[in-house]
């Protein structure tokens, strides 16, 4: 199940999510936090969805279908946090990821700031992996991230707040995007080559929402985060441009190739 907004140019949010969930072989529910007008290029609108219908998404998933893995996604306000974490306790899931997502790929902000705190306090303490990149880290962990030793640090800080496993991503530092993995007791470093490309809309959700599908399907923490780095190096690696902005990566690389009427086989 992913806990998430929509994305109208389908790279990011619940649709990236979805797509993962499909190409990783698991079926795929949705409860929508709201609505987002956006594109590659920028976000035009943001229409957060009433807390007494996410109540009810939520309820009426877990009900009759019920859930092997959660994640969240983008939480705009304090109250959608905490609806949010009651239903999470209520419903007793314990394979629950949240990605924290605070900013839009075009710079647009995606969470209210009087909503960190929440986040912090009330969502947290209940993620069994919480999977923030280098500037989402900074502002869980307080601190400024500008060495290793930070990084590590702040991997701390942020375990004191409750996840059991804490992966800072690497793909805003210089050089390799390495990951580095802490459960509270190890460090684990996950390296990996740097694709270059501009097609980067949605790595988070994409990351995020593929270690909540390997959860689903069996895999423990650390290799369904393995996994999911695998993974999302490949669908940036086969991405292909979409927009005039920040395109998505290809979620569904491993299925099919993109095919057009005139040009065959593109990706």
């Amino acid at each position: 199940m992913t806990i998430a907004g929509s994305d109208s140019g389908g790279g990011a949010g619940i649709q990236a999510d979805l797509k993962t969930f499909a190409a990783h072989g698991v079926y795929g529910t949705s409860v929508l936090t709201a609505v987002t007008a956006q594109n590659t290029l920028e976000v035009l609108a943001i229409a957060e969805v009433p807390e007494e219908v996410i109540v009810l998404e939520m309820d009426g998933v877990m009900s009759d279908i019920g859930a092997d893995s959660a994640k969240s996604g983008m939480l705009s306000s304090p109250s959608i946090i905490e609806v949010v974490a009651d239903r999470i306790e209520a419903w007793g899931i314990s394979s629950f990821v949240i990605d924290p997502v605070m900013v839009a790929k075009s710079g647009d902000r995606l969470l209210h700031q009087n909503a960190v705190e929440a986040l912090r306090d009330r969502l947290l303490p209940l993620a069994l992996i919480v999977t923030p990149n280098i500037p989402e880290a900074e502002v869980l962990a307080g601190m400024t991230i500008d060495s290793d030793a930070a990084m590590h640090e702040a991997a701390r800080k942020i375990h004191a707040l409750g996840p059991a496993w804490v992966v800072i991503k690497g793909g805003h530092s210089e050089g390799d995007p390495n990951d580095l993995v802490f459960d509270g007791a190890e460090f684990t470093l996950l390296e990996s080559e740097r694709i270059d490309t501009r097609n980067t809309h949605g790595t988070g959700c994409t990351f995020s929402a593929a270690i909540t599908a390997n959860l689903a399907l069996g895999f423990g923490p650390l290799e369904s985060i393995e996994r999911a780095k695998h993974y999302i190096t490949e669908a940036l690696r086969h991405s292909y441009a979409i927009g005039q902005g920040h395109s998505p990566v290809n979620h569904l690389y491993a299925l099919a190739p993109v095919r057009s009427a005139d040009q065959g086989a593109i990706s």
